[in-house]
């Protein structure tokens, strides 16, 4: 009896491992078939990868799982679709949740200081590596993949693919986020005004050179001017020559953070990220992990002339140049609104955008022709007179799956595999097709993405070039990215509303930066809070012993050097042979 007892249960057993398996690879044939082509592998490939997630979900099959995400294309495709292919494969399933960027951030931010699992997991921007990598609330994915959750990570998944790694690895060499999606902010134009011959003569008689993509701000400057006030209208429409938005509102901090001041030219050589002065005007020295300020008279930048340079342009250009309601745009507001087709350039566009800048006519997106092919171009970002070759050039958006520790092992297994799922190769060829956020360079690379170069503007020529190394996220000087983060766009609201001058705002902004990061010095020296990888200030001097002597970059008595331009076209071709 107790034979016949034992085999039975094991037949039992059996048979509950092996019935969810066949029909979580029915559905993964399923979906191979009519979602997740094209692929960067073979039909085989992805049944063989699908296999493998199938195989490691059964110990998490019936539970479900919270994840949260920023409100973007890609994202809104992986709630709505993948997270249904994934339960329909592996049994899990997955709330997940898009809010905005902030809100996002605020939620990372709760989780790590109150210890509670309020989500499983976040695609939470690679701007927090300084962050994550000093706090040690994140899971070192390194050491995860290599230990505990060895297990449940796909052997497949390919790191070394992923083109954003440099990213989310923290100065300890270990890998804190696994990029989930990716994009830059360059530099757009209308390709057809642009080319026009009468537009072209008129603009070489008025400023002395060639019409094509601005190489310093002088040219971009010059360009926003010469459409909106020589121009003025293009078939009927009055035209603009600039865009760019300012609500007083988080995402306006953001603006500026996400390298603007560095494109000036405020910030020091090196990439990712200038050291010792990086993007934000924070210090910290080459082989320090202690930023020690951000004020001039500490040796940070972030009141530095070029700064001030930078926040001077964005509020003038603003003014001067854009529609009048871009004054009130908040950050979803104007990126799209360039498909209304009445502004010629936009020198701080986001490529996570591109999907709604390929929309048909049919859509109300007048920036396409009839049959559905851009009028526009992307190309890189000009530069302000105080960059120097050798600094970044731009910033690039690294959305990266983040796990904290306060999360159950468990559940956090059965996100990571959730997070490895939607940036599998089997599925990110079709989702980038999607979202235009490109991860990999294997998908980068797809003849698919050949096939649609012509379609998208030039972003795919651009990320197939070298040139994309010198977009990067925000980087390791910042010690804690949610604390100083939000004081950015207050103070840079005040510029826009006009309460305090760029000079004035920046004082402010460079002083309260410092007593943050003072706060957080006494914190780490006291208890290790901050792995003794905490600021470490340097004593105020005064700003003549660092300015030109390692510190920030002295004021030009020139800030508008004469206007460079290159042809589109030089520009492709130059990519095309690198």
């Amino acid at each position: 009896m107790r034979g016949i007892l034992m085999a039975a249960l094991a037949m039992v057993a059996t048979t509950a491992y092996v019935l969810p398996a066949e029909a979580g690879m029915e559905e993964a044939e399923r979906w191979i078939d009519e979602e997740f082509q094209p692929s960067s592998l073979s039909r085989e490939e992805q049944r063989a990868e699908m296999a493998w997630f199938v195989q490691a979900a059964e110990p998490f099959v019936g539970m479900e799982i919270n994840v949260l995400s920023e409100t973007i294309p890609t994202h809104e495709y992986e709630s709505r679709v993948l997270s249904k292919a994934f339960e329909e494969i592996t049994g899990i399933t997955v709330n997940h949740q898009l809010l905005g960027e902030g809100e996002v951030v605020q939620a990372v931010q709760t989780q790590m200081q109150t210890n509670r699992n309020l989500y499983d997991a976040y695609v939470n921007d690679s701007d927090l590596i300084g962050t994550h990598s000093r706090l040690q609330l994140a899971v070192n994915l390194s050491d995860w993949m290599a230990g505990e959750g060895a297990d449940v990570t796909n052997p497949t998944l390919d790191i070394d693919d992923f083109i954003g790694k440099s990213f989310t690895t923290g100065p300890d060499g270990k890998l804190y986020q696994l990029p989930d999606q990716q994009f830059a902010n360059l530099y757009w134009f209308r390709k057809d005004w642009f080319d026009r011959e009468d537009l072209q003569a008129q603009f070489k008689e008025i400023y002395g050179y060639d019409l094509g993509v601005p190489v310093n701000w002088s040219a971009y400057e010059d360009i926003a001017e010469f459409f909106t006030e020589h121009v003025k209208e293009i078939d009927g429409v009055r035209v603009y020559g600039h865009l760019d938005y300012g609500k007083r509102a988080p995402d306006l901090g953001w603006r500026m953070t996400d390298a603007w001041l560095s494109m000036a030219g405020a910030g020091s050589k090196g990439l990712p990220n200038g050291r010792p002065i990086d993007e934000w005007g924070i210090r910290m020295e080459e082989g320090s992990c202690n930023p020690a300020g951000a004020s001039v008279s500490r040796g940070g930048a972030t009141n530095g002339a070029a700064a001030v340079y930078a926040i001077r342009k964005w509020d003038e250009w603003l003014r001067e140049y854009a529609p009048p309601a871009a004054a009130d745009y908040d950050f979803y507001q104007s990126l799209p609104a360039l498909s209304q087709g009445n502004v010629a350039q936009q020198i701080f566009w986001y490529t996570a955008f591109t999907a709604a800048m390929v929309a048909p006519q049919s859509e109300g997106n007048n920036t396409v022709d009839e049959d559905g092919m851009p009028l526009w171009r992307m190309a890189p970002s000009p530069h302000g007179p105080y960059w120097e070759e050798g600094m970044k050039l731009g910033y690039q958006d690294a959305g990266s799956w983040t796990f904290l520790k306060s999360t159950p092992v468990d559940r956090r297994k059965a996100a990571w595999l959730y997070a490895q799922f939607v940036v599998s190769k089997t599925v990110d060829v079709k989702k980038s097709h999607v979202g235009l956020t490109f991860i990999r360079d294997s998908t980068i690379r797809d003849e698919s993405f050949t096939e649609r170069a012509p379609k998208l503007g030039g972003m795919v020529e651009f990320y197939r070039s070298p040139d994309r190394v010198l977009w990067t996220p925000t980087g390791v000087n910042v010690p804690d990215y949610p604390k100083l983060a939000q004081l950015w766009w207050q103070q840079i609201g005040d510029v826009n509303s006009g309460v305090f001058t760029p000079q004035e705002a920046m004082d402010r902004l460079a002083g309260e930066m410092d007593q943050v990061m003072a706060r957080m010095q006494r914190a780490d020296e006291a208890s290790g809070f901050y792995g003794g990888c905490g600021p470490r200030l340097n004593e105020p001097k005064d700003p003549s012993e660092w300015i030109g002597h390692g510190g920030a970059k002295p004021a030009l008595e020139n800030e508008k050097p004469p206007g460079e331009t290159i042809r589109y076209d030089d520009l492709v071709e130059r990519w095309a042979e690198q």
